[in-house]
């Protein structure tokens, strides 16, 4: 079970990156549906508002109230484990971490996943979390049925029989109600042959990355800004037997992507003057890796330095092109950038809301130590993501707002519809949700 959320001093929430601080006029942590029905039901009678949170790794204001928060983490229950079908159904405030345990114990896995296990499972369905692959799609491709209680206090059951319903569901920004349950089709367990190389950035951008994600199960790179060279991740599934060591992952994982990291941007934001240098040294300081190890223990990675993060998709023909501008920007910043630059893949798929709706998409992450000064860069990028009809990430930093989001999503209408259907009075909305998908219900 992860930790639960708590607000702090003076009955205040902030999320994980440190970005976003409110305070609920409630914090409540239901123990069952039942509690979460009575809750929304209580608040709406009296004219008030329910945003659902769960990790609070979100650096959007997407659960932000000042109304009533409901705190997933006691929904954490297992309701099915289905071995012949594959479907796993639990309760939505699991975490991605305690999830792929439970499949471990029964010979399962998820299809894809993101690189942040405290993540709660609605939340990150809810945000449109995806991972890398171009023939696979994000989490929430891989959930065909879930539960969702409305704002007034009625249950649906959303599955396949309903497509259109499920595919608004599916990443729904919490705006049509709270999801307590989900059920997901996993895959076979398999293991990951994980192959880590430094190549040239101008190479990947000519070519080499498009060959790479196409030949490639699960392909990613990473670029300090300001340098020559990217870090190529590959991974391929395989039925190969693990092959790792705990020092190596410990070197790493943990010395290397956190603690070390961490002291570099601390130098980095006291000094900038240093920062050039710092880049050059984390770019060149990383040793080529080969080894095989669970899917999950693959995907995911700690995370103990915090960031705040911003990420587009763009079409995945346009992807290359975009990277060498953004680079390009970030040699003209004032300040230099001490956070690398993640660049992923994804495959198409029909979730209304989804970065990746309608067109198989390229992705570019924005990262910047938590504390440091980011809207220059952001809104740069931005600008340039623009030009391709770029998708923010819902549950990731981004200035736009329903009126240039409606022009990206062919099916943004048929979403609202569903919206003004289940939350009519709009108890599920805050301010975010007002600015990304229009006040009028």
């Amino acid at each position: 079970m992860r930790k639960p959320m708590q607000p702090g001093r003076g009955g205040y929430v902030t999320n994980w990156g440190g970005n976003q601080s409110w305070r609920p006029s409630a914090f409540v942590r239901p123990s069952s549906e039942d509690d979460v029905a009575a809750q929304i039901t209580k608040a709406a009678a009296g004219g008030g508002t329910v945003r659902a949170i769960g990790s609070a790794h979100s650096f959007t204001a997407t659960a932000v109230t000042n109304g009533v928060q409901i705190e997933l983490s006691n929904l954490d229950e297992v309701y099915e484990v289905d071995t012949t079908t594959k479907r796993v159904t639990v309760g939505a405030g699991m975490s991605i971490l305690a999830f792929n345990e439970l499949l471990a114990q029964h010979g399962l896995a998820m299809t894809n996943m993101g690189d942040i296990g405290y993540q709660s499972l609605a939340g990150a369905v809810s945000t449109g979390t995806h991972g890398t692959g171009a023939a696979y799609g994000g989490i929430a491709t891989q959930i065909v049925g879930l539960r969702l209680i409305a704002a007034d206090g009625s249950i649906h059951d959303v599955d396949e029989s309903d497509p259109s319903l499920l595919n608004a569901a599916r990443v729904s920004l919490g705006a049509l109600g709270v999801i307590t349950r989900v059920t997901i089709q996993c895959v076979d367990p398999f293991n990951l042959h994980a192959v880590e190389t430094k190549h040239s950035l101008d190479d990947l951008l000519a070519g080499e990355w498009d060959e790479i994600a196409a030949s490639t199960d699960h392909a990613e790179f990473f670029w300090m800004p300001g340098t020559r060279n990217a870090l190529v991740k590959r991974n391929t599934r395989t039925q190969e037997p693990v092959r790792t060591s705990r020092i190596d992952h410990f070197t790493s994982r943990v010395l290397g992507e956190n603690i070390g990291f961490g002291l570099v941007n601390r130098v980095g934001r006291r000094f900038p003057a240093a920062v050039p240098t710092i880049a050059k040294l984390v770019a060149g300081g990383s040793d080529d890796r080969d080894f095989v190890d669970r899917n999950d223990k693959v995907f995911m990675s700690p995370r103990y330095v915090k960031f705040v993060e911003m990420e587009y998709g763009l079409p995945v023909e346009d992807l290359c092109e975009a990277v060498g501008r953004i680079n390009a920007l970030c040699r003209e910043l004032r300040k230099p950038i001490t956070f690398p630059i993640e660049v992923r893949v994804a495959a198409a798929d029909d979730i209304h809301l989804s970065t990746a709706s309608g067109r198989d998409s390229g992705y570019v992450a924005c990262h910047v130590y938590q504390g440091t000064s980011y809207d220059g860069y952001f809104q740069g990028v931005e600008a340039i993501m623009d030009d391709y009809a770029g998708r923010p990430h819902w549950g990731k930093v981004h200035f736009r707002t329903a009126a240039a989001l409606r022009e990206r999503y062919p099916k943004f209408d048929d979403f609202l519809a569903v919206r003004k259907r289940l939350d009519p009075e709009g108890v599920f909305a805050n301010a975010y949700l007002d600015r990304v998908l229009g006040a009028g219900l």
